[in-house]
């Protein structure tokens, strides 16, 4: 099964940046994942998301606010 990881945020540098260590993690890793950035503020409010970025796995909320750690980003993209 595929993960689907949701990048939340309204498109500011941290935002970004998230987006693309994600998507090098899951690179780096080898593995495949389905990457969606959400800049949408109701859907981001959806969450309970005040502060981006945030960031979705399968459905639930791991992370808000400052930039996540390597770690964390590493765990998020494993299978």
């Amino acid at each position: 099964m595929t993960k689907h990881i949701k990048a939340l945020g309204t498109g500011c540098r941290n935002c970004e940046i998230t987006a693309n260590l994600i998507a090098q993690a899951a690179k780096d890793a080898g593995i495949v994942i389905r990457l969606e950035k959400v800049t949408d503020l109701a859907e981001i409010m959806s969450f309970g998301v005040m502060s981006t970025p945030g960031v979705v796995v399968n459905g639930k909320l791991v992370h808000a606010g400052g930039l996540p750690g390597p770690d964390d980003v590493r765990a998020w993209v494993a299978d």
